[in-house]
């Protein structure tokens, strides 16, 4: 249960993180926002990539199965392809939110702090 000077401990380490922030140089920054771009275009890749890999091996499968050799392989890989290529625009939809949230944060920065003090 929270106490009654956790809301202290709150504004005090918010205080730290702020200052921290603050001194980060503008190359700091962009070192990690670099960093973030890196990830997210890893993560885009690792999604196709993902898509591609699964509709192929569930197409040979069932080729396999069904002994239609190559139908189901083309079939399922494009399936495979369709999804990989969702994912990757879920993915850039989720980070054009994140980034206008944050836009919205830095604009209005005290919208936050009117329940402390």
């Amino acid at each position: 249960m929270a106490g009654p000077g956790n809301g202290d401990e709150l504004s005090r380490l918010q205080e730290r993180i702020d200052r921290a922030r603050a001194a980060q140089t503008p190359r700091q920054r962009g070192a990690a926002a670099q960093i973030g771009q890196a990830h997210a275009a890893w993560r885009m890749v690792v999604e196709l990539v993902t898509g591609l890999v699964m509709g192929f091996a569930m197409g040979y499968g069932l080729d396999a199965l069904f002994g239609t050799r190559p139908v189901l392989l083309v079939v399922m890989t494009l399936l495979g392809f369709a999804a990989g290529i969702n994912l990757m625009l879920r993915t850039a939809a989720e980070m054009t939110a994140k980034q206008n949230r944050d836009a919205a944060e830095a604009d209005d920065p005290g919208e936050g702090d009117e329940g402390r003090g």
